[in-house]
């Protein structure tokens, strides 16, 4: 174990006693709010095995794939690995740290899939609730199929704006439902014919989600809601932000802070990050920054994307739904809802992005492990999780009672093996 990982307010007994007397009535939960740590060995992990995330996370900055990394493995509660690894900015030299802060693209997302499941707990919605029962404009939808053969109501899977085949609409055989968008089968903006119809959604820098969300009720959808997995990246959860901000009664953003960022202490997860801390964020190598750096803050706080973070935020996230729902004494979910979220929603029609990915399931905004073997992954039946399209990974392993977090800000797919193999060898009991 490396002393950095132990890192920890060391006094005299005599001294840490006055400061806890001190600090009782202000900073209390400062304490408490942190993962404990362990050695390796304390919880059946090898230390000399993990030291391998460190050799091959090297590798990778060596053979110029990513430009750094933060990693972070927690076994049985207790964190046993937490390494900051090349270049927080590439250009001016300066070293990744802990706490460095990473655009988490569809990271986002299992966020919105807890928000959503605490809405499911309350009763406030259903998984077969029609969009329209919140969001009247949904109702009625079409589907576009292309124009011929005209006996056949064909939707491609992939259209190419610059070059719409010709086509024609359809009604939906019905609503696209709550549950549709949790698992990305609704149709609705997954980049298919109808999403090409409609071209890009223009914002202006006042739209929040219930300016905006209604107008996708204008869309075509790309298939029958329900009939195919294809991933919508930006708008279907959304869509489902909307309508938690109508049962709860809060802007979304207030809702992620209230009722999970504050309860897990994620102290270091925005939408906007505040002036003072953007020295922290991670500076993408080659990349024009400006889009995430320079832009006014947003008033659009969406469950498809948005959020910046830490790879220690993300484990206590991760953390909360190994323990079933519960971290620092607050519970966000049942274990039982947490296993809805995680379990098969679809009966085996999830195939990945390839759509021949074998071993592998769906369900609320996360993918499910069925069987490492088939699915060449580095982690047990029943693991679950989500990445970003910059490189962002983290999952919980129920099996192995573990959580893991990989941030990076490339998205590198034999950095992220190499992590996740690394992680599982070093388990030894």
């Amino acid at each position: 174990m490396k002393t950095r990982i132990l890192r920890r307010l060391q006094v005299r007994p005599i001294a840490s006693l006055l400061l806890g007397l001190i600090l009782s009535t202000t900073a209390g939960l400062a304490f408490a709010a942190e993962i404990p740590t362990a050695s390796p060995e304390e919880v059946g992990m090898s230390s000399e095995r993990l030291d391998r995330i460190n050799t091959v996370m090297q590798k990778h900055i060596d053979a110029g794939n990513i430009q750094g990394a933060v990693t972070m493995v927690a076994r049985r509660g207790k964190l046993v690995h937490f390494e900051s690894h090349g270049l927080l900015d590439v250009d001016n030299n300066r070293p990744m740290q802990d706490d460095s802060i990473f655009i988490m693209m569809s990271s986002t997302k299992p966020l919105l899939g807890v928000a959503a499941m605490m809405m499911i707990e309350e009763g406030l919605i259903r998984p077969e609730d029609p969009v329209s029962k919140y969001i009247p404009e949904f109702a009625d939808m079409q589907v576009a199929v292309l124009r011929n053969p005209i006996e056949e109501n064909v939707s491609p899977r992939s259209v190419d704006p610059e070059n719409i085949p010709p086509h024609r609409l359809v009604p939906a055989h019905r609503d696209i439902t709550i549950h549709d968008l949790l698992t990305h089968t609704s149709g609705l903006a997954s980049s298919g014919l109808g999403t090409a119809l409609a071209g890009r959604m223009q914002r202006s820098p006042d739209d929040n989600l219930a300016s905006v969300i209604p107008r996708y009720g204008d869309y075509a959808l790309d298939f029958q809601p329900g009939s195919r997995w294809t991933y919508s990246p930006g708008v279907g959860l959304d869509v489902v932000a909307r309508i938690v901000e109508i049962v709860s009664g809060q802007p979304f953003d207030e809702f992620l802070q209230e009722r999970i960022l504050d309860p897990l202490d994620m102290n270091n997860t925005w939408y906007n990050v505040p002036t003072e801390y953007r020295n922290r964020q991670v500076v993408i190598d080659d990349r024009d920054m400006s889009p995430f750096f320079d832009r006014p803050p947003t008033k659009y706080f969406p469950g498809s994307y948005g959020l910046s973070s830490t790879a220690e935020d993300y484990l206590k996230f991760e953390q909360m739904l190994l323990n079933g729902g519960e971290l620092f004494g607050n519970r966000l979910l049942s274990p039982r809802t947490v296993r809805m979220m995680s379990t098969d929603q679809l009966g085996g029609m999830y195939k990945g992005f390839s759509q021949q990915d074998q071993g592998v399931s769906f369900g609320y905004t996360v993918a499910v492990t069925e069987d490492p073997n088939a699915a060449g992954a580095r982690r047990s039946t029943g693991a679950f999780g989500w990445g970003g399209a910059f490189g962002t990974r983290s999952w919980t392993d129920p099996e192995e009672e573990l959580t893991a977090v990989l941030m990076l800000q490339q998205p590198n797919n034999a950095a992220r093996y190499d992590f996740d193999n690394a992680v599982q060898q070093a388990i030894i009991d």
